[in-house]
């Protein structure tokens, strides 16, 4: 059974002969008629049944008629869709973030894909650890990832972006001693990290560790959105990206680089299939605004 056999029943049960039915859908009435009974030997009825010089539907055929209209009308609404949703008049996204990245360079991706799509819904799903992001794109529960490229990510795709520079985020007051902070300076001061696992914790204990050094932490959180509040009120020094750390700077936050510079690799992440057109559209809005240059993002 197929599509086109059952284009044939409907067209014979609305044109009641099967030479206006096979005008009707553009075949000849040889291959029309050879279609309904290669059908009704699938099925196992007889369908149409002739009253004169017409035809009409046996009491199986109004059954299956009915089941072919149906068919035949999900199909077009599939189509619909599918069309609607290759031209981004409508459909979804699902987009998986490291925490940190979600208001640069997200929001600001986010909101001009919007502006370009604004049929598109998009999800944005923020995990608890680095290791989250490609876990949720390879599961398929998110169909990209922005995030840390630090590892190769068997299996899947990764398109890098732009490199992203971490730089030290103090309390108001704090006395600089020099233009920028070596790693044995970092040690030594009070730091409020993310847990272990963390992209940022990571780039911390990995830099330290270089000069067989560890942090002196004063403060373990997960909840981004408190790090500068802390800050801001004394509790010490964070790693924050760059960006990030101009709004610290405004709010009266002391903003050091470090030496060496502590970067990171910024991007996308797929699986090795191909992406929907709204995810295509985000994969090439996201290279043409990562080519532009901004604060805090580093070729």
């Amino acid at each position: 059974m197929d599509l086109r056999q059952l284009e044939y029943v409907v067209a014979v049960a609305d044109q009641r002969t099967f030479t206006r039915a096979a005008r009707s859908v553009h075949v000849s009435q040889p291959s029309l008629s050879h279609g309904i009974r290669t059908l009704e030997g699938e099925l196992g009825v007889e369908l149409f049944a002739r009253v004169g010089r017409t035809v009409a539907p046996t009491s199986a055929g109004l059954q299956v008629i009915d089941a072919a209209r149906r068919v035949l009308r999900e199909m077009a609404d599939l189509s619909a869709v599918a069309a609607s949703a290759a031209l981004l008049d409508s459909g979804t996204l699902d987009l998986v973030v490291l925490p940190t990245l979600a208001v640069d360079p997200v929001a600001s991706l986010i909101g001009r894909f919007r502006v370009e799509h604004p049929g598109i819904v998009i999800h944005v799903h923020e995990p608890e650890e680095a290791a989250g992001v490609e876990q949720s794109v390879r599961s398929g529960r998110a169909e990209l990832g922005l995030t840390d490229l630090a590892s190769r990510s068997e299996g899947l795709t990764q398109i890098l972006l732009f490199r992203q520079e971490i730089v030290a985020v103090s309390p108001p007051g704090t006395v600089l001693a020099d233009e920028a902070l070596t790693p044995r300076q970092l040690a030594a001061m009070p730091l409020i990290v993310t847990p272990v696992g963390t992209s940022l914790r990571r780039l911390l204990d990995r830099s330290l560790a270089r000069d067989h050094l560890k942090p002196n932490i004063a403060v373990e959180i997960n909840y981004r959105e408190a790090i500068i509040p802390l800050v801001l009120a004394g509790a010490g020094t964070s790693l924050l990206p760059q960006r990030m750390a101009e709004d610290a700077i405004a709010r009266g936050a002391v903003v050091q680089r470090l030496r060496p510079a502590l970067t990171r690799r910024i991007g996308l992440l797929h699986r090795s299939t191909r992406l929907s057109p709204a995810a295509d559209a985000m994969v090439r809005l996201a290279q043409v605004m990562s080519a532009t240059p901004q604060g805090g993002n580093t070729g």
